[in-house]
């Protein structure tokens, strides 16, 4: 064999043993998923966002023909789930679940990752308002009666969150720096207490989920003064909004979605992308989060990033103007 023959051989060999070598990760790419895929869920269970995540996770696991499981790990108002998310390795078998909260927390907290350019956004699951309920024995029935009556007692207003720099927080604060009134924030620790003390008369009003809110207003133990998103809500048609009440620029959205570890392949992205729309367009899907207080959201990965990015730099401000710091 000549030279040349010979160079042209080991060429060919050369060639053959690296796509031999490419060969399992092409298929194992090909082949995703080919095991269990787990969201971390980061907050503890039984509350409204696990109920979300393990929605979402039966349903997935029903399109992917894989079990999808839930992992709970509440903590540090649920950084620490998304940094353990964020430090997988970006195979598409470690997601995590994701709320409006999230977005507040860079504001407060020296994060060990950054939390938009570490993770890669997937898809908005759901989206839906807060109530502002107040204690029946408030004399304020609507938001402009609400306002006067804090006017009147600088300070004596006291409103209920599920703790500091929680949603809740964040969205009395914004209300009352749109309103010019000063109101005593009273953090509890969690959604259960405020609830239960805003029921009782310990905390007058509280700014909170639908799905938490609505079985006692129904029952007359909590007063609806108004929606905290721009459209009214099916389930209290009479309730007007609080942009439509005298304050046009509050908005205050909740919302859940899919986030995976920075570098996701872009077949992973747009595959559980279009599975979770898929879920997202059946009527069961749609009836299922309603009772919940949430509709459907969807939408490509590009826009659920904008709509992380909007809301950090959003209640950024909110926290830096109202002097909000974590506890």
């Amino acid at each position: 064999m000549n030279r040349l023959a010979k160079s042209v051989l080991h060429g060919l060999l050369a060639i053959a043993a690296a796509l031999a070598a490419a060969a399992p990760s092409l298929a194992q790419a090909q082949a995703w998923p080919s095991k269990a895929i787990t969201i971390i869920v980061p907050f503890a269970p039984g509350g409204g966002s696990d109920f979300i995540g393990r929605f979402i996770a039966q349903r997935l696991s029903t399109a992917l023909g894989q079990p999808v499981l839930v992992d709970n790990r509440p903590g540090a108002g649920s950084l620490l789930g998304v940094e353990i998310a964020s430090k997988a390795k970006p195979d598409g078998y470690t997601l995590a679940l994701i709320a409006t909260s999230y977005t507040v927390l860079p504001s407060l907290y020296k994060m060990t990752f950054d939390p938009l350019n570490d993770i890669t956004p997937i898809v908005q699951i759901s989206q839906g308002p807060m109530l502002l309920v107040a204690n029946p024995n408030i004399p304020a029935k609507t938001v402009k009666e609400l306002i006067e009556y804090a006017k009147k007692k600088p300070g004596g207003l006291n409103f209920a969150s599920a703790g500091q720099g929680s949603i809740t927080h964040v969205a009395g604060e914004l209300f009352a720096m749109q309103a010019g009134v000063k109101m005593t924030h009273v953090p509890y620790k969690g959604t259960g207490p405020a609830l239960t003390d805003t029921i009782s008369g310990t905390a007058d009003i509280f700014f909170t989920s639908t799905a938490t809110a609505l079985q006692h207003v129904k029952a007359g133990k909590l007063r609806a003064i108004a929606v905290t998103t721009t459209k009214r809500l099916p389930a209290l048609p009479d309730v007007p909004t609080i942009a439509e009440s005298g304050l046009p620029n509050y908005e205050a959205v909740l919302w859940h979605g899919l986030v995976g570890p920075k570098g996701l392949p872009k077949d992973v992205v747009e595959r559980i992308n279009a599975e979770v729309a898929k879920a997202l367009k059946l009527k069961e899907t749609s009836d299922t989060l309603e009772s919940d207080g949430v509709a459907p959201a969807g939408g490509t990965p590009a826009q659920f990033a904008a709509q992380l990015k909007r809301d950090v730099e959003d209640w950024g401000k909110v926290v830096k103007a109202a002097g909000i710091t974590a506890q």
